[in-house]
């Protein structure tokens, strides 16, 4: 079967560049007119866009931003769907969560900058591990209300997620292996990298 007409090729570059949509971006400007890809931190997440629009609408941030959040998770929770309901294997559906996350943080509509994959990462894995993707929720909202912090509260529900699955999954189904979590746990930890940093020096500034 040919590479580039191939089912599965298809679905992977569904999942990419449905993945890329910069739904914050997009948010932002039609109804705050902001760019945020120029303010705050300059991620096109939730984090940034609530940040950034609430400098001068704190009501219509709130909104923004839990749009913005629904928006990037249901955006690869709605290509695994259909490719569930098409009948695609194990493998295929971690090909697609894996590219839905690469696309968000590397969208070709912003020359291949993007966000930081949480929100889209917690859709993929809430489809294709439920159980492990309620313990990385409850750690992050755990860790949210105590810090304040958004890297830390993600990051730290992240974690909690992979490390569950070795427990649950051990070997995830049909594919023996914990790679596909783990590489789309070390993309979003990469993407983190400036704000580790800022953790450990203690400069990391709270989301109130």
């Amino acid at each position: 079967m040919d590479f580039f007409t191939s089912s599965n090729v298809l679905v992977y570059l569904a999942a990419y560049l449905i993945g890329a949509i910069p739904f914050g971006l997009i948010l932002a400007k039609v109804f705050a007119g902001v760019d945020i890809k120029k303010e705050g931190s300059k991620s096109i997440g939730a984090t940034n866009v609530l940040r950034v629009v609430k400098q001068t609408n704190p009501t219509l941030a709130k909104k923004l931003g839990i749009a913005t959040l629904a928006l990037d998770a249901l955006k690869g929770i709605a290509v695994l769907a259909v490719a569930m309901m098409m009948d695609y294997s194990q493998s295929v559906l971690w090909g697609a969560a894996l590219l839905s996350v690469v696309g968000h943080c590397y969208s070709p509509y912003l020359n291949f900058e993007g966000g930081k994959g949480v929100a889209t990462g917690v859709g993929v894995v809430a489809v294709m591990l439920p159980i492990e993707a309620g313990i990385g929720l409850l750690v992050w909202f755990f860790m949210a209300k105590v810090f304040k912090i958004s890297s830390l509260a993600s990051l730290s529900g992240l974690l909690s997620a992979v490390i569950a699955s070795y427990f649950i999954h051990p070997g995830l189904e049909s594919v023996n292996s914990q790679i596909p979590l783990l590489l789309i746990a070390f993309l979003i930890f990469y993407k983190h990298i400036p704000n580790i940093l800022r953790l450990v020096k203690g400069e990391e500034k709270a989301v109130v």
